[in-house]
């Protein structure tokens, strides 16, 4: 018996003018085994930025501004928003704009690395005004100021983007943060520009600084070189043994007396007078005057009266334009206490 001739097949496509439209989509049968997903991790080690002095050359490097904050983690997982710190502590009720913004992305899972900041009348991020919405060093206040500049995607609908090329994943957040908005989570944008001439634009504009980043590295914790971190004005992290008294100073306190880490003990950089606010004097001269110490933490002949010698406990973000020939901090300015919520690690000299 012959069989009848088969319907005609269906063109590719029908007229010019026609409009397209896909097959509607079946419900899926559950029966049918799902695609695996990559577990999600509770917290990932951040990939820190290797301070250098000069811009890295080369068409593998990636160019941005470095942003003066706090680093986060936003965790978008099915149970709700988490917004974690560099050291591990969950600070989701204490950004309520960043949560909102968060909740608002379009996308199931995800992990972004980022920046919190506070901008100043310039568009500048500034670490004071950041320090100050959250109520200070050990604070409890909630910042609505606060916004984050995200430079990083590491897990995305299921997926650990960890072991991706940078290039990659930043294609992918572009597509989550469009650049130019204006919500409380933000695209900290890639600049094409030469490192040389990109920092010293953002010298001239008051900025912090710049960062450099391999577009062909996965990401990896720590200071691994992947990162770098070029900055206009020099800025650390020294520990506090001492003050200066003086009656004429805000909250009594003169000069604070700073030290850093060399072989495995604290040294003596200097002192600092400068940066210090009214309200910030009183309460750091309050925190100080709970950790008084018999003895110095470190060598000083500097020959000061009026000490009063702390353990070094306290860690200071100090800004400074270089180095003496005797190891001392040159024209060093007061910023605020880093939390350790933050990062409370201590210069190192190498």
């Amino acid at each position: 018996m012959t069989k009848p001739p088969r319907k005609p097949a269906q063109p590719l496509l029908g007229e010019a003018d026609a409009l397209l439209r896909s097959r509607p989509r079946r419900r899926r049968d559950p029966a049918q085994p799902q695609l695996s997903l990559d577990p999600m991790p509770a917290r990932i080690d951040p990939c820190l930025a290797l301070l250098k002095p000069r811009p890295p050359k080369g068409p593998q490097w990636a160019f941005e501004v470095k942003w003066d904050g706090y680093r986060l983690a936003v965790h978008i997982e099915p149970s709700g928003v988490r917004i974690i710190t560099r050291g591990g502590h969950d600070w989701t009720d204490r950004f309520p704009a960043i949560l909102a913004a968060a909740k608002r992305l379009p996308v199931a899972t995800a992990i972004l690395d980022g920046e919190a900041v506070v901008f100043d009348e310039q568009g500048r991020s500034d670490f004071g005004r950041l320090q100050q919405s959250l109520g200070g060093r050990g604070g409890k206040r909630t910042s609505r100021e606060a916004v984050m500049m995200a430079f990083d995607l590491l897990y995305f609908d299921g997926r650990d983007l960890s072991g991706m090329e940078l290039a990659a994943r930043r294609h992918l957040l572009e597509g989550l943060v469009p650049a130019g908005g204006e919500e409380a989570i933000r695209l900290s944008e890639e600049i094409e520009a030469d490192g040389e001439t990109l920092l010293r634009i953002a010298c001239e504009h008051g900025l912090e600084g710049i960062v450099a980043k391999d577009r062909n590295s996965t990401y990896r914790g720590g200071r691994g070189g992947e990162w770098q971190k070029i900055k206009c004005i020099q800025s650390g992290g020294f520990a506090i043994v001492g003050y200066q008294c003086s009656n004429a100073a805000f909250g009594n306190i003169r000069a604070l007396l700073l030290a850093a880490r060399k072989g495995g003990e604290l040294v003596y950089v200097g002192s600092v007078g400068t940066g210090f606010k009214a309200d910030e004097a009183m309460k750091l001269r309050a925190m100080m005057d709970k950790i008084k110490a018999t003895n110095p933490a470190v060598k000083y002949s500097g020959g000061r009266k009026n000490l009063i010698w702390i353990k070094p406990k306290l860690v200071a973000e100090i800004e400074y334009r270089a180095w003496t020939h005797d190891g001392k901090l040159r024209h060093p300015s007061y910023k605020g206490l880093r939390d350790s919520a933050d990062d409370l690690s201590v210069f190192e000299i190498e």
